[in-house]
């Protein structure tokens, strides 16, 4: 594994403005998540990491692609033979919380972003790595669904 800057694996993005934009069928996502659909994206085939840029800074989430994000939240796109998984894996890692810039509302900046130092290694790990905790989340996902769903059948839960 080698210690590497966020930097120089992902290519950190600003989110824009939609409000100029019409309706349409691309998701549009902020700090909180999904805020709703547009016409236009600012990525169309590269899927990316979402991060707060102002409030919500430290649960960043995968964006699948094509979306747009707002002003309030960056997007990193992982750069060539960097595996997006394993890059998620990474950003949910960090404490975001100590590099917050601000004495108000939380923010973070692409330059707190890239220079966070990381380990990192070889290609094939990463696969292996981010797919592993990719199927953790899928089976995390589904058991909660399922929970939920026994929850909604039961008269009484204990």
């Amino acid at each position: 594994w080698e210690q590497r800057k966020l930097g120089e694996i992902v290519d950190v993005c600003s989110g824009r403005d939609y409000k100029h934009l019409s309706k349409g069928p691309i998701p549009v996502y902020g700090t909180g998540g999904y805020m709703t659909s547009v016409s236009e994206g600012l990525s169309y085939e590269e899927d990316a990491i979402g991060i707060g840029r102002k409030g919500t800074i430290d649960h960043p989430y995968r964006l699948n692609a094509p979306f747009w994000t707002v002003d309030t939240l960056f997007y990193s796109l992982p750069n060539q033979g960097i595996d997006l998984d394993f890059t998620l894996c990474v950003f949910l890692n960090v404490d975001w919380k100590s590099k917050d810039e601000s004495t108000g509302l939380p923010s973070l900046s692409k330059q707190a972003i890239n220079e966070t130092k990381i380990w990192v290694p070889s290609g094939a790990e990463q696969r292996a790595i981010g797919a592993f905790f990719s199927r953790l989340d899928d089976l995390i996902t589904l058991h909660q669904r399922k929970r939920l769903s026994i929850r909604q059948r039961s008269p009484v839960w204990s």
